[in-house]
């Protein structure tokens, strides 16, 4: 640090920090707080040194001091240098809540040259770590991460730039967009860059949750609880403290979990169903959803205030449609995850099949494209994958003449047969796609029953599996 300022008017102080100065360092003085502040414009300053009754005249009088407010004039003038404020001992109670307030430390009257060098030298690591983290990070986007996030579409570097940017902090994120769309991986891509990267990091899929255990399985129960509770059951909230839970399809959860998730985001504290201690966690949230959260709070299925807690830090993935441009990559990226897997040593995708791949809308997003080609993958016999391995309704679309036509010995009653039986298939797989598999929501919304559904996927060699 070779620049510094003190803000004092007792000479005693100037004489100790003068006394600590190494060569090439200089001190500057300032005897009132408008003479520190203008200082602090006019130059740029390494680390100041501010009594702290020149940060109480910032308080307005006759209120509550509010030393946030009254430390902003110190922070914003100057390029903001770190602040540490000298206090008298009797006043250390105050000096804390300053300190708190945004200050980086404090020193007591008299001033001892022996802990000032202490102040600095802590300053000075701290300012390391802080340096090396920032080139950690960086080297993350640069390098290892490259081959997650590597986009040719602009809709999708603005979801990096964003990402980055909210990833060191402790806000709350939410993620939005379609079913398929990657939110699973953007959430791990955030505790990853986070300070919480060595902590736990815990997803649950809200949805796939019966609405009876929603609460048990986020927040845990004490044995004896309900009907089956036969010894104490750990939540997921507390498997995740000082780490990261991703909370997947948050707007599927009862009201009585969305009122216990409102006073975790609030206070950092919960009760176990069936208990009566309060547990503290210090957890971070990302949350996901694929439904419109504003329409649900209109509705009363969903609470306005959880919304707001959660809606701290919006991101929206785009689909797949709208980055087209994206498709080589990801099938590049996919393709490689498969060889690994499986070990054939696909190389690529032919010409002819990337073209019906560019031209499909992919309703499923990603999730849909990642079983797609796997399906292909497995029934591809050379080297690339041919068209040979795509679904005919989906090779129809680009090559209609490709498409298996009805000859003149069929009957009518075989035609129409053959043609809903094709069509029923098709349903199926983009249903169970949205639905990922989920068979009872699948039938739901079909109109049919789960048995009427399994019995169509027995029909046409079909497993819901494939599809989560």
């Amino acid at each position: 640090m070779k620049s510094m300022l003190v803000a004092a008017t007792d000479p005693a102080v100037k004489a100790s920090l003068r006394s600590v100065l190494k060569r090439g360092q200089r001190l500057e003085e300032a005897a009132s707080a408008q003479a520190c502040l203008d200082l602090m414009a006019r130059r740029r300053f390494d680390l100041a040194f501010v009594d702290i009754d020149f940060i109480g005249q910032q308080c307005a009088p006759g209120q509550e001091p509010d030393y946030a407010a009254a430390l902003r004039p110190f922070s914003s003038a100057g390029g903001g240098p770190p602040l540490i404020v000298l206090t008298p001992p009797e006043r250390i109670r105050q000096t804390v809540s300053v300190v708190k307030a945004g200050a980086d430390n404090y020193l007591t009257y008299p001033v001892d040259p022996h802990e000032v060098e202490l102040v600095i030298a802590g300053l000075n690591t701290r300012r390391q770590i802080e340096s090396e983290l920032e080139y950690l990070r960086e080297s993350f986007w640069r390098g290892e991460a490259q081959g997650l996030v590597r986009t040719r579409s602009p809709l999708m570097r603005e979801v990096y730039e964003n990402l980055e940017m909210v990833a060191p902090t402790r806000a709350t994120v939410l993620l939005t967009g379609e079913t398929g769309t990657g939110k699973s991986m953007m959430a791990r891509l955030i505790h990853m860059h986070s300070s919480r990267s060595g902590g736990p990091f815990v997803a649950v899929h809200c949805g796939s949750m019966p609405d009876t255990l929603v609460e048990s399985e986020l927040f845990g129960h004490e044995k004896g609880a309900f009907t089956g509770a036969e010894r104490r059951k750990l939540g997921k909230f507390q498997i995740a403290d000082q780490g990261t839970i991703f909370l997947d399809e948050v707007g599927t959860i009862s009201p009585t979990a969305q009122i216990k998730l409102l006073q975790v985001l609030q206070e950092g504290s919960f009760c176990r169903v069936g208990g009566e201690q309060e547990i503290t966690v210090d957890v971070r949230v990302v949350a996901a959803a694929n439904q419109d959260l504003a329409k649900k709070i209109n509705d009363g299925s969903f609470r306005a205030d959880l919304y707001y807690r959660l809606n701290v830090f919006a991101i929206e993935l785009p689909p797949l449609r709208a980055r087209r441009e994206d498709l080589p990559l990801l099938v590049s990226n996919l393709l490689g995850r498969l060889n690994r897997n499986y070990g054939k040593g696909i190389t690529g995708v032919d010409q002819q099949a990337m073209q019906v791949l560019s031209a499909y809308d992919w309703p499923g997003n990603i999730r849909e494209l990642e079983n797609l080609l796997e399906r292909a993958y497995i029934l591809e016999r050379g080297r690339r994958i041919s068209l040979a391995g795509l679904p005919a309704d989906l090779v129809a679309l680009e090559h209609p003449g490709q498409t298996q036509e009805p000859s003149e010995g069929q009957s009518l009653a075989e035609v129409r047969r053959r043609a809903v039986e094709e069509v029923e298939r098709r349903y199926l797989e983009r249903l169970l796609t949205a639905k990922k598999g989920r068979v009872d929501q699948a039938a739901a919304q079909a109109g049919v029953t789960t048995r009427q559904l399994r019995n169509l996927l027995a029909k046409y060699g079909m497993a819901s599996r494939d599809f989560k």
